[in-house]
């Protein structure tokens, strides 16, 4: 599917972007392209890569100008670019708007004046019964998704949706092992707050498994394990060898949940079960308004004592079996050596 063709990533110097580059460089992809609006991360990356088949393109997806520049001669197109910051997006919602909203509407109008094959587009279990602005925006930009993939031909848009990404930039692992080497308190929200656990590698298998099976307006989730942050806080303790260290408890932050949702009650009534993998299919029905109105759905009434697949109801990893988890990070064997404690990127 890859040979000879050309792969476009928007955020691509994210932790995500870094993920694939270290998965397909070596593939048969004939050229990569780097689409961020970070020079410094860019020329970082180009230093990292010496590869001639990376290519790097400075650019927004705010601005459509620049994106549908970058989306020439491409075949297929991973969207990552967006804003993840839950605090950030709380106090400028219009700029999580303009980025994962409007940024992915540039981004999918451009892929479809370009021809583009496939596009696969990044969200979030902060999508399902949002309670903040990145949630509320990631869950907008789903919906354009899918909307945009109505009745499509030539090009084939869909999506995907996982939860946090161990280790990763901005997430709480790295500021723990900051806590703890710096001789801090680390801080927990609520020890029994519980959160999906994938690694990249993970995150990076869903994306490739929706490039490969996706339909247009699909959204694919991995089925992944979840632990509380007091199990992750001792097992991270644990491997650190500080079993001892002060824990401090400073209540949830806001715009947090208890627990995060992958799919919701009603997304669970019609997803496909692939084994490791939920399908939820979009809804087909064309633009008789009549349809949404006076035609229902029985498999939603029918599961109505059903649930929704969240990190509370979701296979719960103890103490040992988050240890198993952290040591597939390279993050954590460079940290056990004592090398510096560098988030994956």
């Amino acid at each position: 599917m890859f040979n000879s063709k050309i792969l476009l990533i928007t955020g691509g110097t994210g932790s995500f972007g870094n993920a694939v580059l270290r998965r397909f460089l070596r593939s048969d992809l004939s050229e990569i392209r780097i689409f961020s609006r970070d020079e410094k991360k860019q020329d970082d990356l180009r230093k990292r890569y010496t590869d001639p088949k990376l290519k790097f393109y400075i650019g927004d997806v705010r601005d459509q100008r620049s994106v549908a520049a970058a989306m020439r001669g491409v075949d297929y197109v991973f969207h990552a670019a967006a804003l993840k910051q839950v605090p950030s997006c709380e106090f400028h919602p219009m700029e999580a708007v303009r980025t994962n909203v409007l940024g992915t509407e540039n981004v999918l109008e451009a892929a479809i004046a370009a021809r583009i094959k496939r596009v696969v587009c990044l969200s979030t279990d902060k999508a399902v019964y949002p309670i903040n602005a990145m949630g509320i925006s990631k869950a907008m930009m789903e919906k354009v998704m899918v909307a945009t993939s109505r009745n499509l031909e030539g090009t084939v848009i869909c999506g995907t949706r996982y939860g946090n990404v161990m280790a990763s930039r901005g997430s709480v692992i790295p500021l723990f092992v900051d806590q703890v080497l710096a001789g801090k308190p680390i801080t927990v929200t609520d020890p029994g707050m519980t959160r999906f656990m994938m690694t990249l590698e993970d995150a990076v298998d869903l994306v490739l498994y929706a490039f490969e099976n996706g339909r247009n307006g699909d959204i694919f989730v991995q089925k992944a394990p979840a632990a509380t942050v007091s199990v992750l806080t001792q097992a991270l303790l644990e491997l650190l060898g500080h079993t001892g260290h002060a824990v401090h408890e400073i209540g949830t932050r806001h715009g947090e949940k208890l627990f995060e949702t992958l799919l919701s009650r009603e997304e669970m009534a019609c997803a496909e079960d692939l084994r490791g993998y939920y399908r939820v299919p979009p809804d087909s029905r064309d633009l008789n308004y009549a349809k949404f109105v006076e035609v229902g759905e029985r498999r939603l009434t029918q599961s109505s004592h059903g649930e929704d697949y969240n990190s509370h109801n979701t296979t719960r990893l103890d103490v040992a079996g988050m240890k198993a988890l952290l040591l597939k990070l390279d993050f954590m064997h460079r940290i056990m050596r004592g090398e510096p404690a560098v988030a994956e990127d």
